[in-house]
């Protein structure tokens, strides 16, 4: 089990994603700060985002201050009621779903259900209950307390901004420029499983579009969620 963060650059440090797809379990970035760290995504348990604070602890950086979720999907926000110092910063289409999402009964009877009503949706509820491993007394799914339309900017200078696009409505990026590190979420991803049609692939005008608003020169790391980190100049060339 990884319970360490690794240093990517400058005051950017990764708690790892799961290698193993069927877990659902993107990374969280911790962006140091002295005045509070920024968190970016909770992690799909209240587990992981423990084991996330410890990390934090151990590695001896500034505590966290907020936290920011790419998008409203169970696997980025789950872990952040086990973060009730922090301020949650969202975007307000998210945070819409995210109302709906915390006035469910979620339970190991729930998720079955779920499965059940739909048989796409069984992949993410087996890897939903396996994330929370019974313990759902004390769960709860914590909508954005904080929430902004199409840019913002925190404290520290981490530039928060929505790019939509076929994954989720919400899709937000998260950079941070005196590090050249872009944090990508899910947002180039197709849709989830469940939604997902055979057409349906990598949005390759999104990642254009970012290449160009967060060019090489200034950016040497993306981070996705689910993936490595990549040399934003590897990925430029790819895309030729």
């Amino acid at each position: 089990m990884v319970n360490a963060l690794r240093h990517l650059a400058g005051r950017v440090w990764l708690y790892p994603h799961d290698p193993d797809p069927a877990k659902v379990q993107g990374c969280v970035a911790v962006i140091a700060d002295d005045a509070g760290s920024v968190l970016v995504d909770a992690g799909n348990s209240p587990a992981v985002a423990r084991r996330v604070r410890e990390a934090v602890v151990t590695a001896g950086l500034p505590f966290p201050r907020r936290l920011v979720y790419t998008h409203h999907h169970w696997d980025h926000v789950w872990g952040a009621c086990a973060w009730p110092e922090v301020e949650v910063v969202g975007h307000r289409a998210g945070a819409r779903m995210l109302r709906t999402e915390a006035g469910r009964p979620w339970s190991e009877a729930y998720v079955r259900e779920l499965a059940a009503a739909d048989t796409r949706m069984i992949p993410s509820c087996t890897a939903r209950s396996a994330a929370m491993s019974g313990l759902w007394d004390d769960f709860t799914v914590v909508p954005p307390h904080v929430e902004f339309d199409d840019a913002l900017t925190l404290p520290g200078g981490v530039e928060v901004r929505h790019v939509g696009g076929g994954h989720a409505e919400d899709s937000t990026v998260v950079a941070v420029p005196d590090s050249g590190v872009l944090l990508l979420g899910d947002s180039f991803y197709p849709p989830p499983v469940h939604l997902r049609q055979p057409e349906d692939g990598l949005d390759v005008a999104l990642i254009r579009r970012l290449l160009a608003d967060y060019p090489p020169t200034r950016y040497s790391w993306y981070v996705d969620s689910h993936d490595d980190p990549k040399p934003s100049t590897a990925l430029a060339g790819a895309l030729g």
